[in-house]
């Protein structure tokens, strides 16, 4: 199918998928201004705003958010840190043991959570190590390097070595070629990568139900609280999440954009 029918079934395609992906999110904004009565909040019972200002009205809720939040900070700035360099070394240069390294890293994105989840719970056991927030954040950081070297890694791999090799032919050294020139080429994949490290953490479920021991986080409440019914904070914490993370996007990508001279 070519011409104007072709076009026509390719955007109502892209509408209805768009619509597909924003629906859960809209529920969520929507409920997060119910005036909810009772227990369940799965019903429309009219429009208010009460909820935002009662947000931190629930102690435990706000403890695992705060938890989760820590977490994720956590996971952020290790596995940034640690799959930018192995991404950067995957990307530039050909080691022994960089095609076994390339391999492990793509394997840990496909690797399910469930199997993952169980070994690192069997690794923990074994090393005698005490399940609560700093396993999972371990747990974390170990899936999420993964994730941050790939992005970071066909990055690199895109980038122009002449204006490295240009900055070297003008006296500069390999420090400062790397701070002044292939650094701020990598900072949006960079800094895509440590958002994608930090989403990853906050929104895990399976990996940090093995390795919590006693600690609650923020989706592990969730699912706690699920046969109680969910309070309206958790739709106001969401909503306020999901906006937070548009944002941070949306300026990451603006930042990414060439500037015009």
């Amino acid at each position: 199918m070519t011409g104007r029918g072709g076009g026509r079934v390719l955007r109502a395609y892209s509408l209805l998928v768009i619509a597909w992906l924003t629906l859960p999110v809209l529920v969520m904004v929507l409920f997060s201004v119910n005036d909810t009565r009772g227990r369940y909040n799965q019903s429309w019972n009219g429009f208010t705003l009460a909820w935002y200002g009662r947000i931190f009205e629930r102690d435990e809720l706000t403890r695992a958010l705060v938890t989760s939040l820590l977490i994720a900070l956590a996971t952020m700035l290790v596995a940034g840190a640690l799959g930018t360099g192995i991404g950067y070394a995957l990307g530039r240069y050909r080691f022994r043991g960089s095609g076994v390294l390339d391999l492990v890293m793509f394997a840990a994105v496909a690797c399910p959570d469930l199997v993952m989840g169980a070994s690192l719970l069997t690794l923990f056991v074994s090393l005698g190590a005490g399940l609560g927030a700093v396993t999972i954040a371990c747990a974390h950081v170990m899936f999420a390097i993964s994730f941050v070297a790939v992005v970071v890694r066909a990055r690199v791999l895109t980038l122009d070595r002449s204006l490295e090799e240009a900055a070297a032919d003008l006296g500069a050294g390999r420090w400062t070629t790397f701070r002044r020139i292939t650094l701020p080429l990598l900072a949006p994949a960079v800094s895509s990568g440590m958002l994608l490290a930090f989403a990853l953490s906050l929104d895990d479920f399976v990996v940090a139900g093995f390795t919590a021991g006693t600690t609650t986080t923020f989706p592990l409440w969730i699912w706690g609280a699920t046969r109680a019914g969910l309070p309206p904070q958790v739709n106001v914490m969401g909503t306020l999440l999901y906006l937070t993370g548009v944002l941070l996007a949306v300026s990451t990508a603006i930042r990414a954009r060439p500037r015009r001279r």
